[in-house]
């Protein structure tokens, strides 16, 4: 079983079997409307997303958020078993958790770099 990374807002990777929490809020982080999603880890709050496009009512966006909240769950259980490191990102163009393995992510660090 290899290790499973989930990528932050800010492209950093927090270990997904330290997550102590997921939470979202009714709004982005600079708008009212829209939705933001983090993680907790250690005590400190990493966010995910941070749509504010997002239209409708609260309770249709909270909806949506807990949706999102449920598809990362069971992003982070299916990368799980794995037999290589992994790391989950969300795709917003297709709303979305994606994995791939850290090997793969690596070789196209050093493709863009050389």
């Amino acid at each position: 079983m290899g290790e499973v990374w989930i990528r932050t807002l800010g492209n950093g990777l927090v270990r997904a079997d330290r997550v102590t929490e997921i939470s979202s809020t009714r709004g982005s982080l600079q708008e009212d409307q829209g939705y933001s999603l983090k993680v907790i880890v250690d005590g400190k709050g990493h966010v995910l997303i941070d749509d504010d496009e997002l239209r409708g009512s609260l309770a249709e966006r909270l909806e949506f958020a807990r949706h999102v909240e449920d598809a990362l769950l069971l992003a982070m259980d299916e990368a799980r078993d794995s037999d290589t490191a992994v790391v989950i990102s969300y795709e917003p163009e297709r709303e979305r958790w994606s994995a791939a393995p850290v090997t793969v992510l690596a070789g196209r660090l050093s493709e863009a770099v050389g």
